[in-house]
Order: C-alpha cells, then sequence, then structure tokens
C-alpha cells in the first residue's frame, strides 16, 4: 500500500492526500498545470515536500517532521515517463541492462522482461528502429527491470496513435495482472482512467478534489468543482420542495422524482446532474421503460454520432432554454427517425439524478 499525504504553497500549491493498494492501478487526472507530474515526482523522490509524509508498505520514505527522505535509489521507483527517455545510443537491450539490479543474472532477466512485454526478439535494435508502442514496451521493461515497489507512469499512452493506444491499453491490463504493487497512472484522458484505474484521484491546483471508484467519481462527484473537472455534460440548479411529505426536485416548471433525498432538506438549493445514458427517449416507434418517469419535452438542436452512439442536444421547454445531452444507439436514433428541430419527449431516470450541496 501506498500512502501520499504532501502540502506546500511554493513553487507548486500542494495539499494532496490519496492511497494505492497493491496491484491496483489509481489514475490521476485533472487539468495540465494541476500538479499531476509534480506528485509523481514526489514519490519517486525527485522532489520534496515542504510538509507531509509518504509510506510504501512498511517503509516511511519521506517524513518531513522527522526529517526523513529517501533518496530515489532508496525508493525504488519504476517510472515510465511521457517520452519514454530511452537512450537512443543503446540497444534494447542495454536499454535494459542499465536498469538491472543485479547485473549477474542480466541476460535472463531481460529475456524474461522482454517477453513479459511482447519484444522477444528485439534485443539488438535501436529506439528508432522501433514503433511508439514498441518503445513505451521498452519503458516498460526498463521500468520493471529495478524490481520497483510503485510503478509510476507518466501520461505513457499520450505519444502513440490511438490504434496502437488501444492495443497498449489491453496489454497493460493483461500486464498488471502479475505485478503486486500499486501502479500511478498520470492521465488526461478520463475514458482511459475510467477503462483502466481501479481509482481515480481528481487533483486541481495542487489539492485533491475526490478519489474513489471510477464510476463513482464521474458519475456521483461530491460537489460541483469534481463534477466540473470530470466534465460532467449535464449540470444544473434546482430547488427541494415538500410535496405531500416528499421532497422533489423543482426544476423550472418541472418537479423532478429523486430516489436519493437523505442528506438534504426542503428548501435547499442543489446542483444535479444526470447521466446522458439514463434519459431515455420516450420511442416513436413503440412505448419504452420508465416513459412517465419524470417526463420532460425539448426540441432537437444538434446531434452527432460516434462509433455507434447519438449524442442529441435538447433546448428543453419552460426552462429558459436549459440544454440536456442525451446519448442513444444510432440505430435507436434511426429508428425513430429523429432529426434536427423535433420537438421530443424524454424521461429523467429517478434514480439516475445526483444532488450535489449548492
Amino acid at each position: 500500500m501506498l500512502k501520499v499525504n504532501l502540502q506546500q504553497s511554493s513553487p507548486i500549491p500542494l495539499d494532496v492526500e490519496l492511497h494505492c493498494k497493491n496491484g491496483e492501478i489509481l489514475a490521476l487526472v485533472g487539468p495540465s498545470g494541476a500538479g499531476k507530474s509534480t506528485v509523481l515526482r514526489c514519490i519517486a523522490g525527485l522532489h520534496s515536500a515542504k510538509f507531509g509524509q509518504i509510506n510504501c508498505s512498511d517503509q516511511v520514505w519521506f517524513d518531513r517532521d522527522n526529517k526523513k527522505d529517501f533518496t530515489p535509489q532508496q525508493r525504488r521507483i519504476g517510472m515510465v515517463f511521457q517520452n519514454y527517455a530511452l537512450f537512443p545510443h543503446l540497444t534494447v537491450y542495454d536499454n535494459i541492462r542499465l536498469a538491472l539490479a543485479e547485473q549477474s543474472q542480466s541476460e535472463k532477466k531481460i529475456a524474461q522482461l522482454l517477453e513479459q512485454v511482447h519484444l522477444t526478439g528485439l534485443e539488438q535494435r535501436y529506439p528508432n528502429q522501433l514503433s511508439g508502442g514498441q518503445q513505451q514496451r521498452v519503458a516498460i521493461a526498463r521500468a520493471l527491470a529495478r524490481e520497483p515497489e510503485v510503478l509510476l507512469l507518466d501520461e505513457p499512452f499520450s505519444a502513440v496513435d490511438k490504434v496502437t493506444r488501444r492495443k497498449l491499453y489491453l496489454e497493460l491490463n493483461t500486464l498488471r495482472r502479475s505485478l503486486d504493487m500499486p501502479i500511478i497512472l498520470v492521465t488526461h484522458d478520463l475514458d482511459e482512467a475510467a477503462m483502466l484505474a481501479d481509482s481515480i484521484c481528481v487533483i486541481h491546483n495542487g489539492k485533491t478534489l475526490q478519489q474513489g471508484q471510477p464510476d463513482q467519481v464521474l458519475h456521483s462527484p461530491k460537489n460541483v468543482e469534481v463534477a466540473r473537472q470530470v466534465d460532467v455534460r449535464n449540470l444544473s440548479i434546482a430547488k427541494l420542495v415538500d410535496v405531500e411529505g416528499s421532497l422533489k426536485l423543482k426544476w423550472h416548471e418541472y418537479l423532478l422524482n429523486v430516489d436519493d433525498v437523505a442528506e438534504f432538506t426542503s428548501g435547499q438549493t442543489v446542483h444535479w446532474i444526470v447521466s446522458p445514458a439514463k434519459i431515455l427517449l420516450h420511442q416513436r416507434v413503440r412505448p419504452s421503460r420508465g416513459e412517465h418517469e419524470n417526463p420532460v419535452t425539448g426540441v432537437i438542436q444538434e446531434m452527432i454520432t460516434l462509433k455507434g452512439i447519438t449524442t442529441v442536444l435538447l433546448i428543453i421547454e419552460d426552462t429558459h432554454n436549459e440544454m440536456l445531452q442525451m446519448d442513444v444507439p444510432e440505430h435507436v436514433a434511426m429508428r425513430n427517425k429523429l432529426l434536427i428541430g423535433d420537438s421530443i419527449t424524454v424521461s429523467i431516470l429517478s434514480d439516475a439524478i445526483h444532488l450535489m450541496q449548492d
């Protein structure tokens, strides 16, 4: 288990608390300049925060109060940089050999590592003779050659094309099953984080905003700041009102049923979100489930289809032109002959509405 608690006001502000278990991937997400790479540098021992602690398993790597600060060599970190940082004048074999802790077993160990990252037979090639994906695999093999206690990945997929990236996702997912260590992944790509990580930590302006499982962070953020950082598409403000003993969400002229209102009171102004995938189209060809659950009507302003999913942008009636985004399978949009300018009715599922304190 890796536990990190860091604070400083300069040169880059930090107020970070995160943890990652052995065998798990923790994704650090946030905008450029949020402090993600600085956190990696602190874990690796390349930068020391003004205050805080870093613990790995039963070792204290950093404790400012007790003046303990392990060197990068003492921490046994494996790190994969964004540009891979391979030595261009050395072969694949020699790039990996330099990182080995025990040189006497180098040939056998390097063969094992190359097999692990599917590069057997490329030992004598130079970095410029490899594809971007192959260079990344060499960088991972070199990081693992140190037999690290923690593996750090600093945007490792940003330098390869989409086709190669998807192959590398699958390879990393397979590889991590054999790695009994915390893995920290820095990424700007929320889809990448959701696909690969067991846990997501949102960082903004050097501060940890929320850590949790991907579905929890992306679809049930704890506050508006987190919601904005994870690019929530349907974010609105409304008021809770008491209707015959039940709390309902008064959104302009609509009264919406909400399942989870335990922490809220009548009269409270709240922010609320709903996933575009949890908004149901009232189909024109046949009735659909939930047609009477929180129905709202709007006019289609825009539609775009990507990979079989059609995103529909609606201007909702009686809301002063507020918008909702809805995702439907492409065949549903085609079967219902949805067109820009059409008026349609949709249902907002009550169990999909997530409320946040104003």
